[in-house]
Parts: structure tokens; sequence; C-alpha cells
């Protein structure tokens, strides 16, 4: 039996996609090993949002045949789509497939024989391929979603991923429910433009907002977790649907990008800035509690100081809780390279250094207004220095002592302080913990004096 070996590069998305694609291979026979485990077949699904992602690509494939020199590497997904002859002729690489080709990859590679270097070109990406995780983390992504209409100047990705198109409700409401009987607690919505969701065949005929309605009464799943929603797209109805909804966690992840309208209106954004204000006013006015993220890129052309502490104030001001800090980067084919005044690699280094600091200052600030309260976390199979971690409904990492007992559980909780490594401790409030760690202390006694 051959041993094939994933790597994943990018956003939850990939990742979704990564874990349908080895479930292809297991019900063929092939045995799924880790990356180090001498795979025959290296399987690596590609981002291409960065340069540094393009970088990361081309390591892990030297990586790659250093461990197995004899293997086949295959190259999938956004890196492949937008550059497959650069691909196909690094030393190592044996197939490349894009976008549209990746699901199909048994139908190309034909065993994964090696016969020279192998691309599949690249075609518009159409057609809309269900995936969701399974078995790789406590939690499942599920893809709803997949490609962009909008045109951001910065962007590869609507080249990279084709048009925005959706599965259907009922396709989706049908894999939540296979994923139900899996036991997997949590699931997080996924999708490149999820406020999107309801395209197919060119044409609207669904939204977001029946989507969730819908999932929210699914049984045998505590949690939905909603990924990267744009400002936009962000509606009242669903943030007062998530208000009040049995199982969607009061956590959003918003990209603002800049805070300047200047810049904003140079991204080709579909918003300004008093827009993605009024959006997290209204999130934190009728769930105080809620987790708020933020994606933010410094540095972009004509990014003059004056615009960066626009951005920096805005931030500063916002009832937000974290930060995912992007530097810029020219990316082949977008409408940025060339626009406007180049900022120096060194001054926006420098400026995602401060954004990165102001996010480390919201985090601390938001886990500690909620110190001392009691909350439902979800613990993972994460386990350091003793130490095992998982979330509370609003986002917020945790530490308790481990308890093998407590894996892919949700328990009641207090927060009772912020460790030196940033997390919450917390304390049971119902002794829950306790005893369950008192159960298997005994069943370890039991078992040596057996």
């Amino acid at each position: 039996m051959r041993k094939v070996a994933f790597y994943t590069l990018g956003c939850k998305l990939n990742y979704s996609e990564t874990s349908a694609i080895s479930r292809m291979f297991e019900v063929r026979g092939y045995v799924k090993v880790g990356f180090t485990q001498h795979p025959d077949i290296f399987i690596i699904n590609t981002c291409s949002v960065t340069e540094n992602a393009d970088k990361k690509c081309r390591k892990i494939i030297k990586e790659a045949k250093k461990i197995s020199p004899d293997s086949f590497v295959a190259i999938l997904g956004c890196y492949a789509q937008l550059k497959p002859e650069e691909l196909s002729k690094m030393p190592g690489v044996d197939a490349v497939l894009g976008t549209a080709e990746k699901f199909r990859l048994f139908d190309h590679l034909d065993g994964f024989t090696k016969r020279g270097a192998f691309a599949s070109g690249v075609n518009k990406v159409k057609e809309y391929n269900p995936s969701y995780s399974i078995a790789d983390r406590t939690r499942t992504f599920l893809k709803v979603q997949d490609g962009c209409n909008y045109g951001c100047t910065f962007c590869t990705i609507p080249l990279a991923r084709g048009k925005s198109r959706s599965g259907s409700i009922s396709s989706i409401v049908k894999q939540a429910k296979e994923i139900a009987r899996t036991g997997v607690k949590e699931v997080v919505l996924t999708g490149i433009n999820i406020g999107d969701f309801g395209i197919r065949g060119g044409k609207r005929s669904e939204k977001f907002i029946d989507l969730i309605k819908v999932l929210d009464d699914v049984e045998g799943i505590d949690r939905f977790r909603i990924s990267s929603i744009e400002p936009n797209l962000l509606s009242d109805e669903i943030i007062e649907f998530v208000a009040c909804s049995r199982r969607f966690a009061p956590h959003f992840h918003i990209p603002l990008q800049s805070g300047s309208d200047v810049i904003l209106k140079k991204m080709n954004r579909r918003y300004l800035s008093d827009r993605y204000r009024s959006r997290v006013e209204k999130v934190k006015a009728l769930m105080p509690h809620c987790c708020i993220g933020v994606d933010v890129i410094t540095g972009f052309p004509g990014e003059t100081d004056e615009e960066f502490f626009k951005t920096y104030r805005f931030l500063n001001e916002l009832a937000i809780s974290y930060l995912h800090v992007f530097t810029y980067s020219e990316r082949a084919n977008t409408q940025a390279v060339g626009m406007g005044e180049v900022v120096d690699k060194g001054k926006r280094n420098k400026r995602s250094k401060m954004l990165r600091d102001l996010s480390l200052r919201k985090k601390k600030h938001f886990y500690q207004q909620h110190v001392g309260e009691t909350h439902d976390v979800l613990f993972e199979e994460d386990v350091e220095n003793g130490m095992m971690h998982g979330f509370t409904e609003n986002y917020i990492r945790v530490a308790a002592k481990y308890d093998p007992v407590l894996i892919n559980e949700i328990k009641n909780v207090r927060l009772i302080k912020i460790n030196e490594n940033g997390f919450v401790e917390v304390e049971d409030s119902e002794g829950v913990l306790h005893r369950e760690a008192e159960k298997i202390e005994e069943v370890v006694s039991l078992s040596l004096s057996g």
C-alpha cells in the first residue's frame, strides 16, 4: 500500500479541501502518513496570497525531496493555478494541478507514475466542489462558498479561485448532518467571500442569512462559527440573528485592510471606515461579549505616515479583540502594482510590528474583561507542558491541566487569570473537571494495583 502525505498552506478553505482530497486517497487504499514518515506521494495544497506563501511552498518542496528523494510530488491550488509553468520547472515537482483540476487529480495522474513534469494548464474555474475537514482537528471547516466577484486591487484570489459560487442550502445541511454523526462539536463555515453565498450558475438563488438560519436547527453540532465576512455583507439581520441564535458563536472576523478612506478607495474596497465602525458598534451593542477579529494590510502603495496613523488610531479606538496583520507584497497581475508611491520594505515591516503590538494589547484587554466569568470551553487535543487548551464560545483561548477525558468536550468553566503565555487559565465552576480527573486517577490506581 502506497503512503501519501499532505501539506496545506493558507486559509481554512484550503484545509477543508485538503481533507476532502485526502479522503479520496483513503477510499482507494492509500495510507495517509505524516510528512516526515517517508511517503511515496506528497500532496502540497498551496496558497498565493502573499510572496511569503510562495516562498514557503518552494521550501516545502525541497524538504519533501530530502525526506523521500524518489517520491512523487504534486502541487495543487492557488499558486499552481497562477504560476503553473514556474512550478513545473522546479526540481522535484512531478505534477501541477490548478484550482479547477485538483479535485480530479486521479483522472490526470493515473497512479502517480513519474513521467516528467506534468502541468494541467490553467483552466477557468467554474465548478463548485464541496468539501469539509474531518478527523484533523477538534473543529471542522465546512466549505459553503468559493471564488470572488470583487476586484480588490491587491488581490489575486479572483484569478486563482474564479467567480463566486456556492453549494445549495440543502446540500450544505446534508454535509452538516454527516459531520454531526462523527461527533464533532464545532463547525466553522468557510469560503472566500462567504457573505456572498447563494450564487449558482452565475445567478443568486439563496442568501447567507437563510443558510445560517437553517444550520441553527441542525441537531448534533453544539457550535457554528462564521469565518471571515466582508463588512458590507455583514447585515443587521445577520448580526441580530447570531445575537439570539442557539448555536452560532458570538465571534466575527471582519476584514478592514485600512482605516484610511483614501487607501480603501485605492484598494477598491466596497465600504469606507464609517461603515466598518457601524458594523463593530452594532455587534457590540447586541453582544458586548462578542470577539471581533480584523484583517489589516500595511504598506499598500501610497500609504503615507499620515494614512498609516489613521489606520492605527482607528483600530485603537474600536472595540475589537485581535488583528491579523499582513505586510503588503506586490503580486503580479494585480492593479496595485505600480499604483502610487512604493512604501519602503523596512517601513512596511516597522508598521506591521506596531500593529501586531496593538493586537497583543487588544487581545489582552479583551481577555481581561472576561476574567471572573464562566464560559463554555471546547477542549482540544492540544497539550503542552502538561496543559491542554481550548476556546470559549467567544474565542478566548484557555489553558487547563491535561485530562484526556476532556478532549472534544464542552465544559462550563470559570476564567481565573491570564498566564504568562497569554492564555486564560480556568477553574471548573461545577466541579466537573475535578471529578473527572479523580476518575482518571482512580482508573490508573486500579490498573496499577491489579
